[in-house]
């Protein structure tokens, strides 16, 4: 998100084969879904929800990216936003939610044009991405992390750190830590953007990069099986001088606000009675990363 990603804007014991291999079962599940997504409306605040009860499947645009939204090694849909929406939308009354794959970077375009009804991708909430989707408030707060060498041998821990030593600086499509590292000095163009996180551990293990930065809960599960690289301690980014921590959440088509809300209503509840947290803490998900920022916080950056 991831990022702005942002995750704007990725389980434990997972191997870089089987992100991979997730990934392209991905493709062959979103390919295998063919049931029409729900066209626009000028219903005042929508009436997707009322038709997805009536399809009966709501549909999630995800991006492959571990622990936010994945195919596992055995082809089941997964993740923090999948299994948190399987159980939002069934209480709303849509029994099934279908995956259809898609880049981080091409999400919001991907629901703008209705390719799905969701983004279910743990999607970094930013006042960019608010002026294009809308927003359920946050199921989650992450800071940032960066995949490096192992032992860390030009001692990165932020982004003045990689301006400072010239280091060759990595991040995903879309993320929200390309604009980190700009803000920091570091020239837009010289950035290597990749797909996502496992092509970030790949490019530092090659040498092809010094540093690939992503939320410190992508980072620190992508280099589990790495003998050449590891993630540094997760950090707060600064936006405008000032500490700055990220929320995730799903996205909506703006004029959708009758599903948000009663997406927010759900989650509300699931908050209050940690529902929510028992749902994401096996994707490694911890307290300290359970939020009660708004979208509305969010959106003013």
């Amino acid at each position: 998100m991831a990022p702005p990603r942002t995750k704007d804007s990725g389980i434990p014991g997972t191997t870089r084969r089987k992100l991979l291999a997730g990934v392209a079962a991905l493709g062959t599940l979103g390919a295998a879904g063919c049931s029409r997504v729900a066209t626009a409306s000028n219903t005042p605040g929508g009436d997707l929800l009322s038709r997805l009860k009536a399809q009966g499947v709501v549909r999630l645009g995800i991006a492959g990216e571990i622990p936010f939204g994945y195919i596992d090694k055995n082809g089941k849909l997964t993740g923090e936003a999948p299994e948190l929406a399987k159980v939002v939308f069934k209480r709303l009354g849509v029994d099934r939610v279908q995956p259809v794959p898609t880049e981080f970077g091409s999400l919001i375009p991907g629901l703008n044009s209705q390719q799905f009804d969701v983004v279910s991708a743990g999607m970094y909430i930013n006042p960019e991405r608010c002026q294009q989707v809308i927003f359920a408030d946050p199921d989650y707060q992450m800071l940032d992390s960066f995949i490096v060498r192992k032992g860390n041998p030009k001692g990165l821990h932020d982004y003045r750190d990689v301006v400072e030593k010239k280091a060759k600086f990595a991040t995903g499509t879309g993320y929200a830590e390309i604009q980190y590292a700009v803000d920091a000095g570091y020239k837009e163009h010289d950035i290597l953007i990749v797909p996502d996180q496992v092509a970030g551990l790949n490019a530092v293990e090659a040498g092809r990069a010094d540093v690939f930065a992503g939320t410190a809960l992508t980072t620190r599960e992508v280099v589990k099986k790495s003998r050449k690289a590891e993630a540094t301690k997760p950090f707060t980014p600064l936006v405008k001088g000032r500490p700055h921590v990220d929320g995730g959440g799903f996205a909506f088509r703006s004029a959708e606000t009758r599903l948000r809300d009663a997406f927010n209503a759900e989650l509300k509840k699931m908050k209050a009675s940690g529902e929510l947290f028992r749902i994401l803490r096996p994707f490694g998900f911890t307290e300290a990363e359970m939020t009660d920022m708004t979208a509305k916080e969010l959106c003013r950056g």
